[in-house]
């Protein structure tokens, strides 16, 4: 996960707090313990359990009185429900993903561009009974590095592309030679040229994903549904019908998401 940098003097508190939350919130139900938040946000035991003292009295992280393990509070769920009319899209996605899962039989996700991120908001099985478990709600990634993240990254401008790479140099060390710059920039021309992003198991060993952007009213890529599944379900003559058949229904989704906006 990205680590925030305050660029307001005075908000480093504010940014490790931040950091902590997101933390927090992508452990989902099982949470996580101070030792993992504080190494994972790059902070002293010390400070990570001071922040989520406070931010515990403020109602948004909890502490599970068994476990010790900090889980996501009850004022997250009170803020994410004011903020969902304006950022949520699940309730006009949820059938289109249901649809991919049942049409492919493979696990089908719905997942949405935050900052130099992409985060999973939906999850639907198929029916295929060897699946791969690398996605679910919640879970965080580079843009670029998972099939969702590499499609929203490879329909932005070409200068934020090389803005992003710039502020990643790190993407290589932490997820592999695959991801350099230029390795990046050429998978990015493949998509651009496919219509959807593949991911030959470079996160997973054996574990591929397809993606495809789904663009907002602006015409920004600011979603992507994408499949996964175990490789031999991603040979080459099914790849095609599987990206033909993704592509539908990410189109599908953005025609939807921009009628709602003009509603």
């Amino acid at each position: 996960m990205e680590r925030p940098t305050a660029s307001v003097p005075g908000a480093q508190a504010i940014a490790r707090a931040a950091l902590l939350l997101r933390l927090v919130s992508a452990a989902g139900m099982t949470g996580k313990g101070l030792r993992e938040l504080a190494a994972d946000a790059g902070l002293t035991r010390t400070t990570a359990h001071r922040l989520l003292s406070a931010l515990r009295a403020e109602g948004l992280v909890d502490q599970d009185d068994r476990t010790a393990r900090w889980l996501a509070g009850p004022e997250l769920f009170l803020m994410g429900a004011a903020a969902a009319p304006r950022y949520d899209i699940t309730h006009i996605a949820a059938d289109i993903v249901r649809s991919l899962a049942v049409k492919t039989e493979e696990s089908a996700f719905l997942s949405v561009r935050r900052g130099d991120e992409t985060v999973c908001l939906v999850r639907e099985e198929g029916s295929f009974p060897i699946r791969s478990f690398v996605l679910s709600e919640g879970v965080r990634f580079p843009l670029g590095v998972a099939s969702a993240g590499l499609a929203i990254l490879s329909f932005l401008p070409q200068g934020d592309i090389d803005a992003y790479l710039d502020r990643h140099p790190d993407l290589p060390g932490r997820w592999g030679g695959a991801h350099d710059a230029a390795a990046l920039q050429m998978r990015i021309a493949e998509t651009r040229d496919r219509g959807y992003a593949v991911n030959p198991g470079l996160i997973v060993p054996g574990s591929w994903g397809i993606g495809a952007a789904v663009f907002d009213h602006a015409g920004h890529p600011s979603w992507a549904l994408s499949l996964t599944g175990v490789e031999f379900r991603f040979g080459p003559d099914r790849l095609a019908d599987l990206g033909r058949l993704l592509l539908a229904h990410a189109h599908q989704l953005t025609t939807r998401v921009q009628a709602a906006r003009r509603a």
